[in-house]
């Protein structure tokens, strides 16, 4: 396959001209286009690698798509993939809640519905996108560890994240904050709402350290990239770089991303917020974090669309000072190096053929082709 006529996002520069591919995986690329008349006239489009998606709730939405409505899981699984493919995503880690339960909620109700859809769909090469799984580990929880040790060895276990959304803590410091967004969340009157916060408490006083210190021992042992989640402190980011965080996932101060990239954690922010133009629930913008060179990766967390066009708005924003090549590389090279995938994410021979066309309208970029392993998809 040769696509041609493109510009060429590479590591470090952009290049007009034409690539080739073979088997699955890049052979050659040229700054000059290719003569051959089978060649794909890529129309001026802009050809980036396929993107790297590490923390994505998306499956969620399609296997409860409203409140007590259970979805069929090959039906969720075929939805899910096909929403991420078009996004151009082309490896994806669903995040999966351990332990983020209340009252039986969907989340464990649909947790070895969801895991099978991966494996079977994956194993059966059913999905166009390279799915695997990212085990959210929510610590204040007694069922939190047994049910992390019986997912531990999957086979597509790519990262782990340790987190704890006990009121009081990292992104809910603020009780008023935490209040508002349960309360909401679960339809609870100020009574119901006092004793749930109370049991919460009390939970991640009596299971979060444990928690988390058996669950980052088996990442060590078993070599599963693990990552802290909504730091907020410079102390907090002591506490995941001592048991052995190397991605800082969605910090919600500058003082806590600061810290991070000192002691060498990667920092991942959500790509909504830069989209949006911030936190929605308040937290530092990424924008800013990128604008002084705290940012390393970024996440469509709930919303998979986001991840190409915020790459594109911080290369267009002049007070980021982010070239083309540094931007996508945040949706790309960094986050698939961040969990040890160096077979992709980069524009070079020898690298899969998971790519993505893009094309402008006006201000705004939109995906024309989406190709995974050499193959088109979408």
């Amino acid at each position: 396959m040769i696509i041609n006529n493109v510009k060429l996002i590479l590591e470090r520069e952009v290049v007009s001209g034409s690539l080739a591919c073979e088997n699955g995986m890049i052979t050659a690329w040229a700054e000059t286009p290719s003569q051959l008349p089978a060649a794909i006239d890529g129309e001026g489009g802009w050809l980036m690698p396929g993107m790297v998606e590490l923390h994505t709730d998306n499956l969620d939405k399609f296997f409860t798509p409203r409140p007590q409505v259970d979805w069929p899981a090959h039906s969720a699984m075929r939805s899910h993939d096909a929403l991420i493919i078009a996004s151009g995503i082309t490896t994806v880690l669903d995040a999966i809640g351990v332990g983020d339960v209340r009252d039986g909620g969907h989340r464990m109700e649909n947790l070895n519905k969801m895991i099978n859809a991966i494996r079977h769909s994956e194993k059966g090469g059913l999905n166009r996108a390279e799915h695997r799984l990212h085990l959210r580990c929510e610590l204040p929880h007694d069922a939190t560890l047994p049910l992390f040790e019986q997912l531990m060895c999957h086979p597509t276990l790519s990262l782990v994240s340790l987190m704890d959304h006990s009121p009081g803590q990292r992104q809910y410091v603020s009780l008023d904050a935490w209040r508002t967004y349960f309360g909401g969340k679960y339809q609870l009157n100020d009574a119901q709402l006092d004793a749930y916060q109370a049991e919460q408490i009390h939970l991640a006083a009596r299971w979060s350290t444990p928690n988390r210190e058996a669950i980052a021992a088996w990442c060590r042992q078993y070599a599963i990239p693990l990552a802290s989640h909504d730091d907020a402190t410079h102390q907090h980011v002591l506490e995941s770089r001592g048991v052995g965080s190397t991605i800082a996932e969605f910090p919600t101060t500058e003082e806590a991303a600061r810290s991070s990239r000192e002691m060498g954690l990667q920092v991942l922010m959500g790509a909504p917020n830069i989209v949006r133009g911030g936190s929605h629930s308040g937290n530092v913008a990424a924008r800013d974090l990128a604008a002084k060179g705290l940012l390393d990766i970024l996440s469509s967390d709930y919303y998979p669309a986001s991840l190409l066009d915020a790459a594109f708005m911080l290369a267009a924003d002049e007070a980021v000072a982010m070239d083309l090549p540094a931007a996508v590389a945040r949706v790309t090279r960094n986050p698939a190096h961040a969990i040890g995938l160096t077979d992709r994410g980069v524009i070079a021979e020898g690298k899969r053929a998971d790519l993505v066309l893009v094309h402008q309208s006006g201000p705004h970029v939109f995906i024309k082709n989406v190709w995974a392993k050499g193959r088109l998809v979408f």
